[in-house]
Parts: C-alpha cells; structure tokens; sequence
C-alpha cells in the first residue's frame, strides 16, 4: 500500500489554509498514494479562542471537510483527514478535535474525537490547556479500510498506551496519529513515542504532523515539532518528513504485522495483576 504523509505549517485562516492542503492531497494522489493523511488541526492552528469562534464551523458546514470530501472522491483515494477543529452545540461553546476518514467515493467512514487532552506545563514560558476550549472524546474508534483494521488517534493521545494496545487487540493493523507536537516534547519523545506504540501493538504506525512557527492574526504564536514519520511493526522508522512543509511517501507491507505479531504474540499475554 502506498501511502503519504503530508506535513503542514498551517495558520488561523482556514480559508487560506485549505488550498495548500488540498494541492498536496492531489500531489500525493498523482504521484501513486491511495491512502492519504493530513496532520491535527489540518483546518485551523490557533491559539486564541477568540480566533476560534470567529472562523470554526460545525461539521455540517465545515468548508474544508466538504472540500476534502470532493478531493478524495476526485482521485479515488483513501483519505484521513487529521482532525479538524469544529464548532459544538456544547452549552460550554468548547470544540471537538475530530479526525475522519474519507473513502474513494468522499463518504465519511469513520470519526474519532480526541480522547485525551493536552493540559500541560512544558516550561515556565510553555504552557497548554487544551481542555479549556476543547472536549474531549469518550471513545476508541477501529475503522475498516478496505479490509484493513485502522485504529485512529490523535497527538497527545500517543502517550497513553493503553489505547493503542486496546486498538491493536481489537485487530487494527495500522495505528494513525496525526499530530501538532510541541517543539519542546517533540525533540524529546516524538520518535520514542512512535516507535515504542509500533513494538508493543506490532502495528504500522502514521504521523502526518504540523510543523514550523505557525502565523496567527491573534493570541501567541505557536511552534511545532514537525518530523512526519511512518514506523514498521517491529519498530523500524520508514521515513521522517523533517521539518519543512510538504509529501512524505511510504511504501507498506502490510503481512509486516502478521509476522511482527507471530514472532512476538504480546498482545496475547496479558495476565491479571493483583496490586498495588
């Protein structure tokens, strides 16, 4: 299966950012890939909620959800759009982070929304409160591609492994993450977060990524690790997107997991564990 990561260095303009991301999505289609992901936040990056309410949609009316819808349908390709910022009908006006998966005829086959948030203190200059303007998902999604078992993440999700083991014992043979890493914690943890889902679930593992500093009319600026990467079942790195805007292509295997999981069959070994 061929397939393309593509890395964006997207604003707070959703309207400028859509043509960007579709022209790489015809790019990636043109030059072979039948699955294509975008990264977090592929709509809007912004960190004023402010910024948000004025230029957010619900689903229905999402303009870049409807036109990634047309360009799947387009080329005839599998399409994860990374998430995608979206107005709720929430009494508290937060946001959901949801992530889809568009089919070869531009149907919805599958959402997820993010499950886990990003309330963090990086630094003493760093600091996220993603639950402020955002909800969180309840639920674990698997999706069927054509026969193949996607597990769907987003980001931060990425450090909370027992959703990636609880995806991979359901049976998902690929495990996506689209992301918006932090520069800080992405030099840190971003490829050893990666690789360590790959190993334990013995899955392909997909990050399209944000990357650079993104330009924003309101709020602080924000910076994002970037580094797009596709990791094997037995923890190989088939490619890294670096740090500039742009198509990552990769090749899979995918009986790569079936041997993976046959060499080491973990994912069969849980036992109960008393304590502490």
């Amino acid at each position: 299966m061929r397939v393309a990561l593509i890395q964006l260095n997207a604003s707070d303009d959703p309207l400028a950012n859509l043509p960007v991301t579709q022209g790489y999505v015809n790019e990636a289609a043109e030059s072979g890939a039948r699955f294509v992901l975008t990264p977090e936040v592929t709509n809007c990056l912004s960190a004023s909620r402010a910024r948000q309410i004025e230029v957010l949609h619900h689903e229905a009316d999402d303009p870049t959800l409807a036109a990634l819808r047309g360009t799947a349908a387009a080329h005839g390709i599998w399409l994860l759009i990374g998430s995608l910022a979206l107005k709720t009908d929430d009494a508290d006006v937060r946001f959901a982070n949801r992530s889809f998966l568009i089919d070869p005829k531009g149907e919805i086959r599958a959402r997820y929304d993010k499950i886990h948030m990003f309330d963090v203190e990086v630094s003493e200059t760093e600091t996220y409160r993603e639950s402020a303007g955002y909800r969180p998902g309840t639920k674990a999604v698997l999706a069927n591609m054509d026969g193949t078992a996607l597990g769907m993440t987003i980001c931060y999700d990425l450090r909370f492994a027992a959703l990636y083991r609880k995806l991979a014992q359901a049976g998902a043979q690929i495990l996506t993450v689209p992301s918006a890493f932090s520069s800080v914690t992405g030099t840190a943890h971003w490829e050893t977060l990666l690789r360590a889902r790959a190993i334990e679930s013995g899955a392909f593992v997909l990050a399209p990524a944000q990357t650079g500093t993104h330009g924003g009319s309101q709020g602080a600026l924000r910076k994002t690790y970037g580094h797009a990467m596709a990791v094997a079942p037995w923890g190989e790195v088939l490619a890294d997107g670096g740090t500039e805007p742009g198509i990552t292509m990769v090749d899979l295997e995918l009986a790569k997991v079936e041997d993976a999981r046959r060499r080491i069959p973990s994912l069969q070994h849980d036992r109960p564990i008393e304590g502490p």
